[in-house]
């Protein structure tokens, strides 16, 4: 039965974090031994399952190019082969030349300094690089660089729009994407500003997930932690 007081979108997505640290506990996500591994992998997970990622990190690994300087001396036609796994190798292995290249030539080749510029330029300059979108460049920066910014992926959208947090949006484009990063930011706002990279980084793994086990392409709602707040829809989730 439904309250007599409806909660906000605000309330009830910073509420889904609770429910889901109770359900799944700290995920100690992204799964990377080294900030460098984490950009490889942001790259590499692009349109391609994380089991697929493993295969290419273990190819870099193997030939030592799992490091900036290793990355940097392989040669390009090998990264291809090395990164095939992931598929789109001849995208994507230009794609990490490029961000060593943008490295090297304006941060002294140090994900550090890299780290040290503030967030909306870094954010900026991170998505004007080839093969770098919204999803991937909050990846490098909340993972990797240890900024305090909100990841949307395809859990979260189904999430928001099925418990009708948002207004759905066509396709996976860059407006639906921000409206997302938006709720988000504004769910935790009220939060210690100091935990926010903390909350985003747990709450995005946390997202994933719920998102495999029960809001995939079909809605598995039996057995979800967040099944209670579908009352606060007007019809079944789609």
């Amino acid at each position: 039965m439904k309250s007599s007081r409806r909660p906000s979108p605000l309330q009830r997505l910073r509420r889904m974090h609770d429910q889901l640290v109770a359900a799944y506990g700290p995920q100690s996500w992204w799964p990377a031994e080294t900030s460098f591994e984490v950009v490889l992998g942001a790259y590499l997970t692009q349109n391609t399952a994380w089991k697929a990622v493993e295969k290419s990190l273990a190819n870099l690994r193997a030939v030592g190019a799992l490091t900036i300087a290793g990355l940097r001396s392989v040669p390009l036609e090998e990264l291809r082969v090395l990164v095939r796994p992931s598929g789109f190798s001849t995208r994507k292995a230009p794609a990490l030349k490029a961000f060593v290249a943008m490295l090297d030539e304006e941060f002294s080749g140090s994900l550090d300094v890299l780290a040290a510029t503030p967030t909306l330029a870094l954010r900026h300059r991170l998505l004007a690089l080839p093969g770098v979108g919204p999803e991937t460049a909050d990846a490098i920066l909340l993972y990797a660089l240890g900024h305090a910014v909100p990841m949307a992926d395809e859990y979260l959208r189904r999430i928001a729009e099925r418990h009708q947090l948002v207004e759905p949006a066509p396709g996976r484009n860059r407006r639906g994407y921000e409206s997302l990063v938006r709720l988000t930011q504004q769910a935790f706002a009220a939060d210690p500003v100091e935990g926010h990279t903390q909350l985003f980084n747990e709450f995005h793994a946390l997202n994933v997930a719920v998102g495999k086990a029960h809001c995939g392409r079909t809605a598995r709602c039996i057995g979800c932690p967040l099944a209670d707040d579908l009352q606060w829809t007007k019809s079944d989730p789609i």
